[in-house]
């Protein structure tokens, strides 16, 4: 449990779910490279929230963030259906490429924060290689 930055209305609750996700992701020793990455050219493949690395390991990461309401809702991570899954390999492939990074190893993570704006706090599951 901790707390949900709900000091700027501005913000939408996707945004300070990523927010929360990258701080965790300090928190645990992750280098955070990018957020929101996305290809500038061509046809747009998708967008990854975040990606880190874990040691040696890229890690591309997917956030779902849903605020409880009437203390139940549905869970983040039903919103990773198959065709997410598909743009999210899409943008990996492209910023593999990209970089150069053909030997590197890497995985799939999705990190789901359920919130509850009520009490100012929130839920956080991290989900490892989510492609397996």
């Amino acid at each position: 449990m901790f707390k949900l930055n709900t000091d700027k209305a501005n913000i939408s609750i996707g945004a300070r779910g990523e927010k929360a996700a990258v701080s965790y992701l300090k928190k645990i020793g992750y280098a955070v490279l990018a957020t929101n990455f996305c290809n500038e050219t061509g046809r747009r493949l998708g967008e990854i929230d975040i990606i880190a690395k874990d040691g040696t390991e890229i890690v591309f990461i997917e956030v779902k963030t849903r605020v409880e309401r009437f203390g139940k809702s549905n869970l983040p991570e039903e919103n990773i259906n198959k065709a997410k899954l598909y743009k999210l390999n899409k943008a990996a492939s492209f910023y593999i490429s990209k970089n150069k990074l053909f030997d590197a190893q890497y995985r799939f993570d999705a990190i789901t924060i359920m919130a509850n704006l009520k009490e100012n706090s929130a839920t956080l599951h991290h989900l490892k290689n989510i492609f397996i």
